[in-house]
């Protein structure tokens, strides 16, 4: 428990010194903004574009805008900042490995595993916090310009996103025992996304694929009862264990 321990400040710090911390809070902090602020402007974006739009032959009527209109900006925007999560982090094990950092750590006696451990917990730590700070932002805000009571399954469809997330931070880790660079774990992280859909267009997978937990709008409009949802997050929090179990198989009997 002490080396995991020592292992996960080692990380923080790593992270910390990299600036990717001060960023990832900053972007936070942003996206959090932007949903009820771009939601606030609109109509006075379309005001101002009014003219423009006349002349092109389109009539703008009159634009109600309310919580729903802030929260359908969250989930547009949330898969751009699971993009950029992804991104910034893909590099978490693969650039220790080209450097050969990993080499001492494992040599005094640390067990693989628990390398593979506190990089999860790193990146789920930072994905948790990120997404609790942009949602608790825009809750805020929203709930001072207009009444949040708006949806049915609100923290659902968020908690879908947030459990995707997840699961693809244990991609990250399979892809980085698999692949030597952050480029190639990008690529497997967007094949396990791209698998996953392509099964979820078939009516028999539907429900059976983690990333049938990303249809917001028909979740946090109550459009999907939450009973079809109880599948799909087991399915995401068994491949989450079983990728996790790969890769510990895997580092082992890489040569770091």
């Amino acid at each position: 428990m002490r080396q995991l321990t020592a292992f996960l400040r080692k990380e923080f710090l790593q992270q910390l010194r990299s600036g990717k911390v001060v960023i990832f809070g900053a972007l936070c902090g942003l996206f959090g903004i932007m949903n009820p602020a771009s939601a606030k402007l609109l109509p006075w974006l379309l005001e101002i574009m009014s003219d423009q739009l006349a002349e092109a032959g389109i009539q703008m009527t009159e634009i109600t805008v309310d919580a729903l209109t802030s929260w359908t900006q969250y989930f547009k925007n949330m898969p751009l900042f699971l993009i950029i999560f992804i991104v910034m982090f893909s590099s978490i094990l693969t650039a220790e490995m080209q450097k050969g950092t990993l080499i001492p750590i494992v040599t005094k006696g640390m067990s693989r595993w628990k390398i593979l451990l506190s990089k999860f917990l790193i990146l789920a730590g930072f994905w948790t916090v990120g997404s609790l700070m942009t949602f608790a932002i825009t809750w805020g805000y929203t709930s001072y310009f207009w009444e949040n009571e708006v949806s049915q399954n609100l923290l659902l469809a968020a908690f879908g996103y947030y459990l995707v997330g997840l699961w693809f931070v244990s991609v990250i880790l399979l892809a980085s025992v698999r692949f030597k660079s952050s480029s190639g774990v990008i690529l497997a992280v967007g094949a396990a996304f791209a698998v996953s859909y392509l099964l979820g267009v078939l009516p028999g997978f539907r429900e059976y694929v983690p990333t049938f937990l990303l249809r917001s709008d028909a979740l946090w409009m109550g459009e999907v009862p939450i009973r079809q949802c109880t599948v799909a997050i087991g399915v995401t929090g068994f491949f989450m264990v079983l990728n996790g179990a790969l890769a510990v198989l895997f580092l082992n009997k890489k040569r770091i």
